[in-house]
């Protein structure tokens, strides 16, 4: 399914909304970021051009024109395929970016695509004009997205990469001291037997996230992990009056991370 974008009143942000209700932001790159990141990528270019006419020289030795066209092949392929190469496998990240925490993304959210990659750094030529990249940077300054003319082609993004943190547990259940599931303590210890540590995160994660989802979407989620988590273990009756499914996948996410 593909995310519509849902238009943000903050500036410096990309909005992005989920079918399933779930919005998030994207912080992105602006022009000064992305400057020095293409100031790094500069460098490394030039290193890389420097070993490569130094191999060039040696063979040159040996034959003089076969050493002029090693270093004009050399030449275009890392003006060419530096940025497209290593966005490609990096996940839209050379080594500039990843210095700096930067990104490409596709604007809409979606997985950066190789076309995309390509199209964005050809296009690398007309951004540069007519020096210093000053199309591309009047570009970043006046688009609503701070996009270039190749991000404008390839339908790309530069996002700064956020930075992962460890999950707050006890926000999640501060709320959440009385337990009635802990009352049946062999139940509770083969829930913990049954449920896997991909189901267990997910039930965390979705309860850390769930102020971000749209009440519909929230309903709908908590339901289904409700009665997923109930079909690997019955508690008795009593021990479920009165939960709702929220309350249900907290109090079994309690069991699970905290003794």
């Amino acid at each position: 399914m593909t995310p519509a974008s849902q238009s943000s009143e903050r500036s410096g942000e990309r909005m992005i909304r989920t079918p399933e209700g779930v919005v998030f932001a994207l912080a992105l790159a602006g022009p000064v970021s992305r400057c020095l990141a293409w100031l790094l990528d500069l460098a490394c270019l030039s290193v890389l051009f420097k070993l490569g006419t130094l191999a060039s020289n040696v063979l040159g030795l040996l034959h003089q024109d076969f050493s002029q066209a090693v270093s004009i092949l050399l030449l275009f392929a890392l003006t060419v395929g530096y940025a497209i190469g290593l966005e490609w496998f990096w996940n839209g990240q050379t080594l500039g970016k990843r210095l700096l925490g930067l990104r490409v993304m596709d604007v809409r959210g979606l997985r950066l695509q190789p076309s995309q990659v390509v199209i964005r750094n050809l296009l690398r030529a007309v951004d540069s004009l007519p020096l210093f990249y000053l199309v591309g940077g009047v570009f970043c300054l006046v688009t609503r997205y701070a996009q270039r003319l190749g991000d404008l082609a390839a339908n790309t993004i530069v996002v700064r990469s956020a930075q992962a943190s460890e999950p707050h547990i006890e926000r999640v259940f501060e709320e959440n001291r009385y337990n009635s599931l802990r009352h049946h303590p062999h139940l509770a210890a083969r829930l913990r037997q049954q449920v896997t540590p991909a189901e267990a995160d997910a039930a965390l994660q979705s309860l850390l996230r769930r102020d971000a989802l749209a009440p519909e979407a929230r309903v709908v989620l908590f339901g289904t992990l409700s009665a997923h988590f109930k079909r690997k273990v019955a508690f008795p009756e009593e021990a479920l009056e009165g939960i709702s499914d929220e309350q249900y996948v907290r109090d079994v996410a309690d069991l699970i991370y905290r003794k």
